[in-house]
Parts: C-alpha cells; sequence; structure tokens
C-alpha cells in the first residue's frame, strides 16, 4: 500500500481552510442573491424561500455525491476532474435567471424549484462539493490529523456569506454587479482549489491513507439510518421555523436568513475540535425545548420580540444537540465523504417535507411542532438528576411517582389552558409553564414521559386551539400563505388573517354586511378616492385592485363602473366564492378576477384602459418589493389614463415605505400625497396609510378637495435612489423602534 504525503512536506492547512472557507462564502452568498433576482416574478412569500432551500439541499446533495464518487480515484484524476468541470461551468457566468414561462396558477411549488435548477445548477452543484472533496484531499497528508473540524470552517464561511448579502450586498451593489462580483470570486474559487491540488499532487485516496486502527468496514445500517434522522430534523425545522416565524409570530421577511444562518452557525459549534460549547449548549437544550418548544402548536400570533426570541434560540440549541450527537456518531476518515453524503440527504429530505410535502398535506404549519417532538425525540438527555437512584428507593416506588408526575402535569396543564386567553394571566402562566417544566425536567429518565410533558405544553399553550381551528374547516393553506377564519361573535365581526396580519373584516350583522371596514372605512385615502371615482371619471370609472383579500374594497363600487382585480393566490379568491366573505358576491358580481402575478397581469392590459388603479397586495406584513420598483411603476403608469391616479396602501408595523415611494414620485414626475387614517372607532376600523399619486396636481388637489379635513399631507424625503428590480433594499427603511418593541 502506498503511503500519503511525506511528513516532510508542508501540511498547508491554512490553504485548505481558505479554499473551504471562499467555497462556503459563495455558496451562502449566492442563495439570497437568487432569491432576490426572482422576487419580480415570484413575489415575496416564504415558500418562495423555503422552495429555493429545498434546490440548494438537492444541489447539495449531488454536489457531496459527487465528492464521493470521485474519491475512488487517484488524487491527480480527482483534480484534474474536478477543475475540468469547474472551468466549463464557468460558461454559464454570470448568473442570471433562466428564462421560464410563468407558472400556471397552483403550480408554483414545482415551477419554482425548476427555474432555480436551471439558474444556478452547475456552479452550485460544483461549488457544494467543496467542503468534503477538500477535506478528503486534506486527511491525504500523513500528518494532516483528522479533517472535521474544517467543516466547523466551512459552516463559518456559510454563515459569513448569508449575512454579507443583507448586510452588505443588497444595500451596497445592484445585482448586476452582486453577479460579477460572485463570478470574480468563483475565479479565485478555482484558483485556489489548483493550488489544493498542487499540494496534494503526490498523495494518494484518503481510502489507501487511513491508519491500520481506522476501521474500513461500512458502517452498520442502523448508524446511518441515525445520521439521516440526525441531519433531516434540524434541517426540516429550520424551514419549518421560517414558516412558523413569518406567519404565526412576526411577520417581516427580513427574518428569512436568521434560521438557515443560525441553522450554518450551529456547526461550528458541533463540528469544533474544543467540545465544551457543544456540551454546555446541549446540556440546557431539553429545558429549552420545554420552555420554547411549548409553544410550537400556537397559532395565535404574540407581539413583541420574546417570542421570536424563543423561536431562534430553540432552533439553533437543537441543531448544536442533534448536530453534535451527529459528529459523536462520525465515523472513520475512510468513510469521510459517506459520512457527509447521509447528512447531506438527511438535508434534502427535511427540505422536501418542509418545503414540498407538508404544504400539500396540511392546511396550518403542521410541521413546526412535528419536527419540534421528533428533535425531542432525537435529542440527547443528560440526566441532571436522576432520583430513581436514591438509596432505598424500590423500582415499583419509582414507577409510581412516575404517574403521580404525569398526572401533576396535566392537572397543570388543564389550568394553563383554561387561563391562556384570560387578561392579566401572564404570571398565572410563567408559574404553570415553569412547573410542568420542572415536571419534564424530573421525567428526563424515561424519554417517553419527557415526550408526554411536552405534548401537554404544546397542547396547553395553544395547540387544543390550532386543532379546532382545522377541524372547523378554517384555514387554508397555498404556496403562498396560511390563512385562518377567526369569528369573534360578541363583536358579529368575521376576519382573514395570514399569520399576524389582517386580510380583510366583514361585520356579520345583515345591516353592515355590506360596509366596508378595517383599512377601507371613510376616512382612508382609498375610500375617498373610489366613492368618488364618478365624480372623478364619470358614470363608467374603470376601476383596478392589485390584492383581493376579502374583497373589501368591491362594495365601494357603483352601477355603471368596471373592475377588476389582480389576485395571486385562488385560496384567497376561494374564500370570497365559498361565500366565507360575501363583499365581491354583494357588491360586485360582475367584477373580473385576474388570477396570477399582478405585475405580469398588469403588464398585458391595454395601455390606458384604467382610471383608478389601487395597489393593496400584502405578502405576510410588507408589500412584496417587486410591487413598489422602478419598473412595476412603468407598467403601472402604462395601465392609467393620462389623468389616472395610482393609490398604494403601505399600512406597515415595520418599514417605512414614505421615502421609497416618494423617489418613484420623483423618478415618474408624479405628484404625490399620503393620508393617514386613525379611526375613533376601533372595533370596525384600522389605522391605516394610503399614498395617492397622479400625473398632474390639480388632480391630486381635486382629491384632496373631497375631503375637507385636510389630513393629507407631503410624502417624507425621496430616497436618494428609487427602488428597482436590479437594486433595492428593505435595510435602510427598517423601523428598529417598532422591530424592538418600543412605542
Amino acid at each position: 500500500m502506498a503511503a500519503s504525503l511525506s511528513a516532510t512536506q508542508p501540511v498547508r492547512r491554512a490553504l485548505f481552510v481558505a479554499v473551504i472557507l471562499a467555497g462556503s462564502f459563495l455558496l451562502f452568498l449566492v442563495q439570497p442573491m437568487v432569491a432576490r433576482m426572482a422576487l419580480p416574478r415570484l413575489g415575496g412569500a416564504p415558500n418562495v424561500w423555503n422552495s429555493a432551500m429545498l434546490v440548494y439541499q438537492a444541489l447539495l446533495l449531488g454536489g457531496y455525491a459527487y465528492a464521493h464518487w470521485l474519491g475512488r480515484f487517484a488524487l491527480r484524476r480527482q483534480a484534474a476532474i474536478h477543475l475540468g468541470l469547474l472551468l466549463l461551468a464557468a460558461l454559464t457566468l454570470p448568473i442570471g435567471l433562466a428564462e421560464l414561462a410563468p407558472p400556471a396558477p397552483g403550480s408554483e411549488a414545482f415551477w419554482v424549484p425548476w427555474l432555480f435548477v436551471l439558474s444556478i445548477g452547475p456552479v452550485f452543484f460544483l461549488v457544494s462539493a467543496q467542503a468534503p472533496l477538500m477535506q478528503r484531499w486534506f486527511a491525504a497528508h500523513g500528518q494532516a490529523g483528522e479533517p472535521w473540524a474544517l467543516y466547523a470552517a466551512s459552516n463559518l464561511g456559510s454563515f459569513a456569506g448569508l449575512i454579507a448579502y443583507p448586510l452588505l450586498a443588497e444595500p451596497l451593489l445592484p445585482l448586476r454587479w452582486q453577479s460579477l462580483g460572485w463570478s470574480l470570486g468563483y475565479g479565485l474559487l478555482v484558483l485556489l482549489v489548483a493550488m489544493a491540488a498542487a499540494a496534494r499532487w503526490n498523495a494518494v485516496p484518503i481510502g489507501d491513507a487511513v491508519t491500520s486502527a481506522q476501521s474500513t468496514e461500512i458502517p452498520p445500517l442502523r448508524r446511518i439510518l441515525t445520521w439521516l434522522a440526525l441531519a433531516a430534523v434540524p434541517s426540516g425545522l429550520m424551514l419549518s421555523t421560517t414558516t412558523h416565524l413569518t406567519t404565526d409570530l412576526f411577520a417581516m421577511p427580513l427574518l428569512w436568513v436568521i434560521p438557515l444562518g443560525l441553522y450554518l452557525f450551529s456547526f461550528v459549534f458541533a463540528f469544533a475540535d474544543r467540545r465544551g460549547p457543544a456540551r454546555g449548549i446541549s446540556f440546557v437544550t431539553p429545558l429549552l425545548l420545554l420552555l420554547a418548544g411549548g409553544v410550537a402548536m400556537a397559532s395565535r400570533g404574540e407581539s413583541g420580540l420574546m417570542p421570536v426570541f424563543a423561536s431562534i434560540a430553540l432552533l439553533f440549541a437543537i441543531c448544536v444537540a442533534l448536530h453534535s450527537r451527529l459528529y459523536e456518531l462520525r465515523p472513520a476518515t475512510g468513510h469521510l465523504t459517506l459520512f457527509y453524503l447521509v447528512m447531506s440527504a438527511g438535508g434534502a429530505l427535511g427540505g422536501l417535507f418542509t418545503a414540498l410535502i407538508a404544504p400539500l398535506l396540511f392546511d396550518w404549519a403542521w410541521e413546526h411542532p412535528l419536527l419540534v417532538f421528533a428533535a425531542a425525540a432525537l435529542l440527547p438527555l443528560p440526566r441532571w438528576y436522576d432520583w430513581r437512584r436514591l438509596t432505598g428507593l424500590e423500582p415499583g416506588m419509582a414507577r409510581l411517582g412516575l404517574f403521580v408526575l404525569l398526572g401533576l402535569a396535566a392537572l397543570l396543564a388543564w389550568q394553563l389552558s383554561d387561563n391562556l386567553w384570560t387578561a392579566d394571566a401572564g404570571t398565572l402562566r410563567m408559574l404553570l409553564v415553569g412547573g410542568i417544566a420542572l415536571i419534564g425536567m424530573l421525567l428526563i429518565p424515561w424519554r417517553a414521559a419527557y415526550l408526554a410533558v411536552l405534548a401537554l405544553l404544546m397542547l396547553a399553550q395553544g395547540g387544543l386551539d390550532t386543532i379546532q381551528t382545522s377541524l372547523d374547516g378554517l384555514r387554508s393553506r397555498s404556496y403562498f400563505g396560511i390563512y385562518t377564519i377567526r369569528e369573534y361573535p360578541d363583536q358579529h365581526l368575521r376576519m382573514l388573517a395570514h399569520g399576524t396580519t389582517l386580510h380583510g373584516v366583514q361585520s356579520t350583522l345583515p345591516a353592515l354586511r355590506k360596509t366596508p371596514i378595517s383599512y377601507y372605512g371613510p376616512g382612508t385615502g382609498i375610500s375617498i378616492v373610489l366613492a368618488n371615482a364618478q365624480k372623478l371619471y364619470g358614470t363608467s370609472a374603470r376601476i383596478g385592485v392589485v390584492g383581493l383579500g376579502t374583497g373589501t374594497l368591491a362594495c365601494h363600487a357603483m352601477p355603471g363602473e368596471q373592475w377588476r382585480f389582480y389576485e395571486i393566490d385562488p385560496a384567497v379568491l376561494a374564500f370570497s366564492q365559498a361565500r366565507d366573505f360575501t363583499y365581491l358576491a354583494d357588491c360586485a358580481p360582475k367584477a373580473q378576477v385576474l388570477i396570477g402575478d399582478a405585475r405580469l397581469e398588469l403588464a398585458k392590459a391595454r395601455p390606458a384602459s384604467l382610471d383608478v388603479l389601487a395597489i393593496d397586495a400584502f405578502s405576510s406584513d410588507a408589500i412584496p418589493l417587486h410591487l413598489l420598483t422602478d419598473e412595476a411603476f412603468d407598467v403601472y403608469l402604462r395601465a392609467l389614463q393620462a389623468d389616472g391616479l395610482l393609490v398604494i396602501h403601505i399600512s406597515n408595523r415595520f418599514i417605512e415605505l414614505e421615502p421609497v415611494l416618494a423617489a418613484a414620485a420623483k423618478r415618474h414626475g408624479l405628484f404625490a400625497e399620503v393620508r393617514d387614517d386613525n379611526p375613533a372607532d376601533r372595533v370596525l376600523y384600522t389605522p391605516s396609510s394610503w399614498v395617492v399619486l397622479a400625473r398632474s396636481p390639480a388632480r391630486l388637489a381635486a382629491v384632496k378637495a373631497l375631503a375637507p379635513d385636510k389630513l393629507f399631507k407631503p410624502l417624507m424625503p425621496p430616497a436618494q435612489q428609487p427602488w428597482t428590480d436590479d437594486h433595492a433594499s428593505i435595510l435602510p427603511y427598517v423601523r428598529w423602534h417598532n422591530l424592538m418593541g418600543k412605542p
């Protein structure tokens, strides 16, 4: 058997760390970059990001399989094949979106992954092979030592690339420069790979260089399946946490990268040579899982950052604990690429379940509590205090204690559920949750009992309500969101909510059934325009509305007017057609409803075919970015007649959109003012902000004259540059005081 590289030759650890860091940085910089490129076609739904992640995981699996296959050859041949393919893939640069016909309604779950595969498949596939392949080459040196810590470096590079995008690349560079910069980085990576190949040119394959102490037998199937499960659960949980955060806790797209960043960062701890931090986090994870995982089944949005912090802390702790267990079960170095291949397969399975299967199977984000529960089943459970071993305690007494503690936990959970929604129950809730969690920790010696306590906490803290809502058929899930009908009999209201975001309200009282309420009351900018559309444009006024919601705006329609709604999600239209909400049927039964992306559909409309265009499209808590870019305004103004009005709804808790619209108005020579409505009746009406834009000051003045209360006011100073499809960032416009929960 040939020997590996001589100890007289340098190990070149720094070089291999540089290759791995560069590859991982590029890999996770391209993920949000391509997702950002796709916004004009796909909008801003969380599932777009999840679909992108599914593609990335599938390509990562392919890259790891390629690295595993490559390991059968001599290292020189490995280098020649890999460098040749890297150069061939460079022909697909610079990165851009593939030309693909728009998806048919309902086919987005399959169309989006295909778009990403065609756009970045070759380069992503090859760059994804860097981490296992470079570790294999590194270990070919006789004095290199074990390569596992290099995987921690890989994920540190991945984390850096992911965070660099929203903080640096997106705010500072247009997409064309981002793509060019990535291409230059790819060229640097190819050079580094060539240098690494030169450093190991005389090495033999790692499978021939393992020491006699390392087993060359394939690990048993049970261990391989354990690797698969330990990789799948954190991967799926990362994506389900994204959906959970942006749907039921804190609807803000900026949070999409945080779960992925924490998932990647967990490997830095889990695969580090120094085991102290990973073991410390794993030690406290069972308690954190009870405290934070106990709300995983809650579907009523909570305000403030505490639920967000709890959710992401839970994700990070679970990822560290499960990935640490994965590290402890790692094989001999000779099976390095097999280990990473199985890990990647597990990651892809978790992504497949969360991003593709769950939205088709479930009416709510049920995958999130299921994955939290699966994590508890796999978690290493350190025995903080095994009271079963107390001197003189017989096994029968220990079992009796088990049942007594479970009964007490059930009693406390019943009390918790009974007082969950009562006023001023905060202190009681904390005491009850703390008591149940303490019982759960005492029951750690019995994993089944620990899981039972976790289930009790989930059911007591909103789980029963979530289950009942599903059983009552009040919820619908589509590719673009999760929608829930909520009834408030005491206020005679029916509401459509997307997590924490209100999409419309209708009164159940016959006298008020046709009255526009919530964001569309009589004091709002949109109501002033639509109620007077015939005064402004005659009896055959042509009205376009982007975003159907519950169809509230339809009840501003007057006989003779022509109305057209643009709605991307067929599930939203179904709520009106199923008569859960009757605005559309009662007030504008002849209105046309076009299903598809509004910007693409408006681009097909005849020029000057609308007198008024209202933009009322929200994905979670934000208007999709591609509906506010310079190119979007070109589409709107083309569809509007010369004296038409553009009215945009910008009510938002976390993003200040006035400077963005002011910049767009300046760019297109428009005159614009905003109207903030703060109604006294907060039962029927909701505070809102609407911006009215016109090509002439006279038309804007005519609108203002219809509201003598003088609540219209100029917009904030414009941003330096309007948003474009090529360059836009929400970071400068985040309302940090609201984000931090300050008044």
